[in-house]
């Protein structure tokens, strides 16, 4: 159903710390790269200073820390098309290695 594919987010901080560790650059990538039904957001700060540019992907809740505009086509493919997070950049944080 197109109404629960539109409800998916990516949140980007924009905040001042992460923005020093290039967050505009991954924002655009992400804007350029998603699927266009997942919304792209810049967001302000996710709490999570010193571990960015940090992403957020809702409403899985899923954490990315640390992301690099690189980085930005695997998740797109692997997690936002393909349904899987990319379990070696997750937030350790927030998310635990499987064994």
């Amino acid at each position: 159903m197109k109404m629960i594919e539109s409800s998916r987010r990516v949140l980007v901080c924009q905040n001042r710390t992460c923005r020093k560790q290039n967050s505009a650059k991954v924002l655009a990538a992400f804007q350029k790269l998603s699927p266009s039904e997942v919304e792209v957001v810049a967001s302000s700060c996710l709490g999570q200073c010193g571990n960015g540019p940090m992403v957020l992907v809702l409403p899985e809740e899923v954490w990315y820390s640390g992301v690099c505009p690189e980085e930005v086509a695997t998740i797109t493919d692997k997690h936002l098309r393909g349904g899987k997070p990319v379990e070696r950049m997750l937030y350790r944080k927030f998310h635990r290695l499987s064994k």
